[in-house]
Formats: C-alpha cells, sequence, structure tokens
C-alpha cells in the first residue's frame, strides 16, 4: 500500500552536488523518522542520514558537514542535499520511512523504495 519513490540520483563530478528527492504515497497517516540510506558494490548497506518527523537530524561521520537531510510533512517527502560529493560517495541511496498506515495506526511499519543511483566521477 505504501510507496516510495526515489529520484535525482545521476552522474556527477567530484565537487559536485545532487539533491534527492523520496516522495511517500499510499495509506499513510504519518511518517515518523525518514532515512537515507545507500550500499555501494560489495559494501554493507549503511545510514547516511535520519530525520525525526519533527526534524532532529542525524548523519553518517562520513557524510557530516557535506550532506543534509530535510523533510517536508505536509507533502510525505524527505530530501538529501548532498555537495562536495567525493567518489567513494558512489552508491545506491534508498529512502526508508517509518510510516504510520491508516488502517494500521497503532505502529510504524518500514518501508523501502527501489534505490536512485549515485555516481560520482570524472
Amino acid at each position: 500500500q505504501v510507496q516510495l519513490v526515489e529520484s535525482g540520483g545521476g552522474l556527477v563530478q567530484p565537487g559536485g552536488s545532487l539533491r534527492l528527492s523520496c516522495a511517500a504515497s499510499g495509506n499513510i497517516l504519518y511518517i515518523d523518522a525518514m532515512r537515507w540510506h545507500r550500499q555501494a558494490p560489495g559494501k554493507q548497506r549503511e545510514l547516511v542520514a535520519g530525520i525525526t518527523r519533527g526534524g532532529d537530524t542525524d548523519y553518517a561521520d562520513s557524510v557530516k558537514g557535506r550532506f543534509t537531510i530535510s523533510r517536508d510533512n505536509d507533502k510525505n517527502r524527505v530530501f538529501l542535499q548532498m555537495n562536495s560529493l567525493k567518489p567513494e560517495d558512489t552508491a545506491v541511496y534508498y529512502c526508508n520511512a517509518d510510516v504510520r498506515e491508516t488502517m494500521s495506526p497503532s505502529y510504524a511499519r518500514d518501508f523501502w523504495g527501489q534505490g536512485t543511483q549515485v555516481t560520482v566521477s570524472t
């Protein structure tokens, strides 16, 4: 019922910027935390950034100071502004959300998007 769709990925040069967007749709009452994860080939999926419904944020050390997560609660969207991109940022970026569904409002369920490819290369 709930779908998360990422957009904004692509190819960018080192030092460049990208802004990822994730739109959640479906039978959503509201969303608790929203997060961005990434997974590079041969590596474990890692948490990049998270944001609570109230706007508190947390970042992986590897992206702190370069990435900014934000959200629009009214539109059930989360964004990831990525600046000063490095080749090691190359990965598939996944949107993740703790969703309170209208039919199951008593607890949050974890949903994931399909991912968007970010490639940082010359």
